[in-house]
């Protein structure tokens, strides 16, 4: 979305920056014309980014990891560091 020259100029005036929107949009709640993302849900994305960060650093602590799917089923996971692929 493109911001307007008002948005722009609220934005500054308020100190609000274009990441802080984007999140908003991406996490806040729709309501008619509007997005809004309150304390309370900021409060609930930021523990539940905490708790990707935490499962994202045991990931690069096993170089990474692979599975293995074919149509819906999970057919077997490996560290990418095990195998050569």
């Amino acid at each position: 979305m493109n911001a307007t020259e008002h948005m722009k100029q609220r934005m500054a005036q308020r100190g609000i920056n274009r990441e802080m929107v984007n999140l908003v949009l991406d996490f806040g709640t729709p309501k008619q014309d509007k997005f809004i993302l309150s304390r309370d849900e900021a409060q609930e994305q930021l523990r539940e980014l905490q708790q990707a960060m935490r499962v994202l650093k045991k990931i690069l602590d096993k170089g990474g990891v692979t599975v293995v799917t074919e149509g819906d089923a999970l057919i077997t996971t490996y560290n990418c560091n095990s195998r050569r692929h």
